[in-house]
């Protein structure tokens, strides 16, 4: 069975392009998922009803890329927009435990992969074509200079809104890589721990970050939402919950985490997060239930291994919990 958006009652939501890298979560225990923050991204939004256009760059036949391509087709997302790189391999991921364990997980990523090496040549044919309401993108494809300037020149040609994800892995020159990547940016999706981050780097510079909730943090969210012309923030907090914030600082909505009876990994939440948001507004939902389904599955996600669950029934089933319209089965 096709996961595609392929009922016509779905034809009417606004298209989103994702750009960045899909890659292979390697465990400890020899499993492999299909993983990659847009990757993630876009498979939720095609399994949502969204026209999806995913434009990423897979080795040209290791087993990497075969696996990745079974799961594009899974999602409909196997168009042009997937290159192949003759000379460089798909991205590969070793999910590590953290230490101490409870700060989740660590990640040891591969250099120079395929997805580092985007070809914009070919991807603003079908961006422009697309014409997509909003392009999400990812902070870490824009770690080597090629992919870097691709997604630059990609979202410079859209009008579309530009959401970034924000995923502040731990490569080289992290702090210039965050600053390029939100001086791209309108929204923003980060969670506490990441916006914390930024504050420090670009607006406290050596002093304490404020305390959230604070008017001292509102002023300091203000100053850095100004500093890169950010309209927009969402924020996770993990078991604190969320809360979105307008370009002034001031907070206009906050939720409540959900609670997890047995969490597997927390691999993928984020991104499962930032899937719904874009989902919602481009079926046309207000935010504040887009947002609340948002939360509803990333709690969901820290249930599974891996970023999406294998089996399409529970796909299906949280395209109708969360009010999507269902696909029709393919022939």
């Amino acid at each position: 069975m096709s996961l595609a958006p392929s009922n016509p009652s779905t034809a009417h939501a606004a298209g989103v392009a994702v750009l960045g890298e899909a890659l292979v979560d390697a465990y400890p225990d020899g499993t492999q998922v299909p993983g990659g923050a847009p990757f993630n991204v876009a498979r939720w939004l095609a399994a949502f009803g969204v026209p999806t256009v995913f434009i990423t760059r897979l080795g040209a036949a290791d087993s990497a890329a075969a696996r990745l391509r079974a799961e594009l087709a899974r999602f409909g997302l196997n168009g042009p927009g997937v290159q192949a790189d003759l000379q460089h391999p798909t991205g590969l991921v070793q999910v590590l435990p953290a230490h101490p364990p409870a700060q989740g997980h660590r990640f040891e990523i591969a250099p120079s992969s395929a997805w580092d090496h985007i070809d914009a040549e070919a991807a603003l044919p079908l961006l422009r074509a697309a014409a997509p309401a909003a392009v999400c993108f990812g902070s870490l494809a824009l770690r080597h200079v090629h992919s870097q300037a691709a997604i630059a020149r990609c979202l410079a040609a859209s009008p579309a809104l530009r959401v970034l994800d924000l995923n502040l892995r731990e490569v080289s020159d992290l702090r210039a890589l965050a600053e390029q990547a939100l001086h791209l940016a309108q929204w923003v999706k980060v969670n506490d721990e990441e916006l914390h981050r930024l504050l420090g780097w670009f607006v406290c510079e050596g002093q304490a970050v404020p305390l959230p909730g604070t008017l001292a943090h509102q002023q300091a969210l203000r100053a850095l939402s100004q500093r890169f012309g950010i309209e927009r923030w969402v924020v996770t907090c993990g078991a604190a919950g969320w809360f979105t914030a307008t370009a002034d600082g001031h907070t206009e909505a906050r939720g409540d985490a959900v609670p997890v009876a047995q969490v597997q990994d927390t691999v993928g939440a984020g991104d499962a997060f930032t899937a719904t948001v874009l989902a919602g507004l481009a079926h046309g939902w207000p935010l504040g239930p887009t947002l609340a389904a948002a939360n509803r599955l990333a709690a969901a996600v820290c249930g599974w291994r891996g970023a999406l669950p294998a089996d399409d029934g529970t796909v299906q089933h949280w395209r109708r919990t969360l009010g999507f319209a269902p696909a029709a089965p393919s022939a």
